[in-house]
């Protein structure tokens, strides 16, 4: 659904203002090598799009090799953003505009891009070699393979360079900020607020005020281009999705961010500490980064040496009255799962949290894939059932955290929490809740005994069932008289 309005803002072209169009959703796609920082400038045009008040959903997407060679298509590195004036659900399928920073992230993405749709591409990188090195026999900006679509040839590293001309970069280094350039470039396009990008470079570069004021004139100049040049003669509108939300705060939060939260609200909710004991393993390593900053809310976090012994160190906190905490993908489930059988027949309660990731073994760890279900209800030796919460979207991860905390504690019982790496790197708007809405998490530790003997005898029973609940005791070790 498209409105045109003349434009209020910029001097246009020379033929008058220029045309802004209004539209209910757009999907954009940054594309380039692993190196070209385009996570950065995903991430960064989703952070004004949530400030500008839109409904949004992310799709970051890696390369699965540590480092692909520059320039090819194993190393291509896409982040995709659908922002809408509505309620949206996905990031999405085919992107409204591609941008392509070199050959390899053309070719690696043009099968998504419906004809018609408008393409941005850095013309610097096409070169005879670098083209030859994708497959393309001719040049696709001549052949006319690119006729459908709507296309912007743009020299996005040489307009950086000379843009920073004044900063005593070398060429190199001017044209890393290549990627701040295209930001400005659709930030113009979209009618994205600028503010919060510049604060946010001053403070990145804070040790190196001048990379950061080159940068900050990248990106003004990315602006300043789509405002001047005729190439561009539309911009676009997007309205906030104001009928989208409830009334409240918001924030923009990934998958990993909002488990990370709901598990420390699970701590403090519980009026327990909370200790996370796992060893790194994409993409689950960002909720031990996260929680590893909150030792003032009583969080302890224990990066072991491998999976077994990141599950045993989170049991062994569970028998000593805390929040246990394991997190994995799919490789690591494999190795806990003796653990989690004990924890099954210890009657203790711990959280394991599981970032899916693509295929059998060691698998794809940058591709997400939702094939661990079978896994996580039977991947154990005898009867060891566990329950398993899985989230919706990423804001959902806050929400799913709490209640697999919930089911835990209560029942005495480990807990699949499976998420996977679409939600953990993907985003949303998420609603900052009220504390007074979170659920009240306390269990009694047991400090007495529990049972009267025939010959009235007062013993502890460590099993003996709750009449509501069926969950055994909780007693924390060294309890005077239930030694």
């Amino acid at each position: 659904m498209t409105d045109a309005v003349p434009s209020q803002s910029g001097t246009g072209s020379k033929e008058g203002p220029k045309e802004v169009r209004r539209l209910d959703r757009v999907i954009i796609r940054f594309a380039g090598d692993s190196g070209d920082g385009m996570q950065l400038t995903g991430d960064r045009f989703t952070s004004e799009t949530a400030s500008f008040g839109n409904d949004l959903s992310t799709l970051p997407n890696f390369p699965a090799e540590i480092r692909a060679p520059a320039g090819t298509l194993p190393g291509v590195s896409s982040f995709q953003l659908h922002f809408a004036d509505h309620d949206i659900l996905t990031p999405g399928d085919a992107p409204n505009v591609l941008v392509a920073m070199n050959p390899a992230a053309l070719k690696a993405n043009i099968a998504d891009v419906p004809r018609g749709a408008e393409i941005i591409i850095n013309t610097d990188e096409f070169t005879d070699r670098s083209m030859t090195r994708v497959g393309y026999a001719a040049s696709p900006l001549e052949d006319g393979s690119l006729d459908a679509y709507q296309l912007h040839p743009v020299p996005l590293t040489s307009l950086t360079i000379e843009a920073l001309k004044d900063f005593g970069l070398s060429r190199m280094e001017a044209g890393r900020s290549k990627n701040m350039f295209a930001l400005g470039l659709l930030s113009w396009m979209y009618h994205r607020p600028t503010e919060g990008t510049e604060a946010f470079l001053r403070q990145k570069f804070a040790k190196k005020p001048n990379i950061a004021e080159a940068n900050v004139a990248a990106f003004r100049a990315g602006w300043n281009f789509g405002e001047t040049t005729e190439d561009f003669a539309v911009s676009y509108e997007v309205a906030p999705a104001t009928r989208a939300f409830p009334a409240g705060t918001y924030r923009n939060i990934s998958g990993n961010l909002a488990l990370s939260y709901g598990l420390l609200a699970a701590g403090r909710q519980a009026g327990l500490p909370l200790y996370l004991g796992a060893y790194p393993i994409t993409p689950a390593s960002d909720i031990l980064h996260e929680l590893s900053k909150h030792k003032n809310f009583g969080v302890r976090t224990f990066q072991a040496e491998d999976e077994i012994a990141g599950i045993g160190a989170a049991l062994g906190a569970a028998f000593g009255g805390a929040l246990g905490v394991t997190t994995t993908s799919g490789p690591g489930v494999a190795l806990k799962s003796e653990t989690i059988g004990l924890a099954v027949s210890l009657e203790l309660p711990l959280l394991i949290v599981d970032i899916q990731r693509g295929g059998p073994s060691t698998g794809l760890p940058t591709k997400t894939e939702q094939a661990d279900l079978l896994q996580a209800m039977y991947g154990r030796n005898g009867e060891a059932p566990v329950p398993i919460v899985a989230p919706r979207t990423p804001a959902d991860c806050f929400d799913a955290a709490i209640d697999a905390a919930r089911i835990a504690l209560t029942y005495r019982t480990p807990v699949f929490l499976l998420s996977d790496g679409y939600l953990a790197n993907g985003s949303e708007p998420w609603g900052i809740p009220d504390l007074e809405e979170l659920p009240d998490l306390r269990v009694p530790f047991q400090t007495t005994t529990n049972h009267v003997l025939a010959d009235g005898t007062e013993v502890f029973w460590p099993f003996k069932r709750d009449p509501q609940t069926l969950a055994r005791p909780w007693a924390v070790p060294g309890t005077p008289g239930l030694e």
